[in-house]
């Protein structure tokens, strides 16, 4: 098993969630935000957890490295992704979803 190291890097991302969507997807990113439609309902952190987990998904990450680090109760989400810098978070969003102006 890994070590967590305190010198591990830790990007933030904000994401704003659309929970009970026909199909998990990413809607967009502009200006510093990723939109994404969840199937998870909005009850008892099922969404939180869809929305980690189909984050970590998009990004090429393990599901353990994203956590919710705020907007616990809100679409309007703070994550932070464990083991990737700022800059490597913006490559991997870039490949993943480019933005749109």
């Amino acid at each position: 098993m890994a070590k967590k190291s305190d010198d591990e890097p830790v990007a933030k991302l904000s994401v704003r969630v659309t929970p009970r969507a026909s199909t998990n997807a990413v809607v967009g990113y502009v200006d510093g935000v990723l939109s994404v439609r969840l199937t998870a309902p909005p009850v008892e952190g099922a969404a939180n957890e869809a929305c980690c987990t189909f984050v970590a998904g998009v990004l090429g990450v393990s599901k353990s490295h994203v956590t919710v680090a705020g907007g616990a109760h809100n679409r309007n989400k703070v994550l932070a992704i464990r083991g990737l810098t700022p800059s490597e978070l913006q490559r991997a969003l870039a490949s993943a979803c480019p933005a749109k102006s």
